[in-house]
C-alpha cells in the first residue's frame, strides 16, 4: 500500500502532541479566581496549523481518552477540545496564516459547550441548563490557551525552528 506523502510525520507530531497533553494536562493557572487548564487549547491551537484539522481534532480526542483514563480529566474534554482543533485546521486551510489558531475558542466555546451542555452535563448528573457557565469556564481555559498557541507557532517559526513565514 501506498504511503501519502506527509502521514509518517502527521502521525508522529499528532502522537507527540497527545503526549504533551497528558504531559501538562495537571498544569492550572490562576485566573480571575479561577483555576484554568489553557496547555491542552495551546496544543489544539498549534497541531490544528502544523498538521491539520483531523489529525489534530484525532489528537484532541487521543488526550481527552488518556486523560479520562488517567483520571486527569474529565468527559467535558470529549466535545470541548477536537471542535477547537478542528475549528483550528479549517480555518488554516482557508487563511494560512498563524493567526488560525486563534479559531480554537470558535470550536471549543461555541461547538463543543453546546455539546457538552446537551450531552455530557446530564450524564454525568448536572443540570443542562448550565450552558452559559460551561461556555465561561470552556472561555476562561480556550482563550488564553489559543493566544499561547499562537505565541508558540510565532516564537517557533521566529527561531526557525518551524517552515513558513505567516
Amino acid at each position: 500500500m501506498a504511503e501519502r506523502p506527509g502521514m509518517a510525520r502527521n502521525l508522529v507530531l499528532a502522537a507527540l502532541f497527545a503526549a504533551l497533553g497528558v504531559l501538562l494536562s495537571s498544569l492550572a493557572v490562576p485566573v480571575a479566581g479561577a483555576r484554568v487548564f489553557p496547555f491542552q487549547h495551546a496544543i489544539n491551537a498549534a497541531a490544528g496549523v502544523l498538521i491539520g484539522p483531523w489529525w489534530a481534532a484525532g489528537s484532541a480526542l487521543v488526550t481527552a481518552t488518556l486523560r479520562f483514563s488517567l483520571g486527569t480529566g474529565t468527559l467535558f474534554a470529549f466535545p470541548g477540545s477536537p471542535f477547537g482543533a478542528l475549528a483550528v485546521g479549517l480555518a488554516h486551510r482557508l487563511l494560512r496564516r498563524d493567526e488560525a489558531a486563534l479559531f480554537e475558542p470558535v470550536g471549543t466555546v461555541l461547538v463543543g459547550a453546546p455539546l457538552g451542555a446537551l450531552l455530557v452535563s446530564p450524564a454525568v448528573g448536572e443540570a443542562a441548563g448550565g450552558l452559559v457557565a460551561l461556555m465561561v469556564s470552556f472561555a476562561l481555559s480556550s482563550v488564553p490557551g489559543a493566544f499561547a498557541g499562537y505565541l508558540l507557532l510565532k516564537t517557533l517559526r521566529a527561531a526557525r525552528g518551524l517552515p513558513g513565514a505567516s
